[in-house]
């Protein structure tokens, strides 16, 4: 699919079908995100300085060839890192408001930022990394059209009901949540 074709395309998806990803589908939307484009380390999304402030994590609920769970993307070596068993979606959904699209997808892929790689070096860095986490969500959204599936950026959540039922670490800070699937 052409990029023009995948902008055209890509609507905000809040209704899934009761449906599994495959794994493969998983893998390149994660590569969407915050994939290694380049020897020298270079990513799908712009990052100020290079920094790579942002951390990608997915909740998995219903995907063929994964356990429920939640993952640590690792781009380095494209590979998930167990992080916490058992179905996250709902406790991420009443983090979000009740929002059932985050129950209802078959996975949410949920974007952090780690501040401080940017601020460091960068006096206004937080907004640089607010910036980053934008790229790389459109990144999910073109991708998931491009895969005939559906996604949503969703803001609306309690950072620390995030932050709990997706196992981060202190220094990281939800920046979004989006949920996938194929689209009702």
């Amino acid at each position: 699919m052409s990029v023009e074709k995948a902008l055209a395309g890509r609507r905000s998806v809040r209704e899934f079908k009761d449906a599994p990803l495959d794994i493969a589908e998983v893998s390149q939307l994660l590569w969407a995100a915050q994939g290694i484009t380049d020897p020298d380390g270079f990513r799908t999304a712009p990052s100020a300085g290079a920094l790579y402030p942002l951390e990608v994590y997915v909740a998995a609920g219903n995907v063929k060839g994964l356990t429920p769970g939640i993952y640590k993307y690792k781009p380095v070596d494209h590979e998930l890192t167990p992080v916490k068993a058992g179905d996250a979606r709902a406790a991420l959904s009443d983090a979000a408001l009740g929002q059932s699209a985050i129950k209802d997808g078959a996975v949410v892929i949920i974007i952090a930022g780690v501040f401080e790689r940017t601020t460091v070096k960068y006096p206004a860095g937080e907004k640089y990394v607010h910036m980053e986490a934008g790229h790389s969500a459109q990144n999910v959204y073109l991708q998931a059209h491009a895969l005939g599936l559906g996604t949503v950026a969703v803001g609306a959540f309690y950072d620390d009901a995030v932050k709990k039922a997706a196992g981060m670490s202190e220094n990281e800070r939800p920046l979004y949540l989006m949920p996938v699937g194929r689209p009702a």
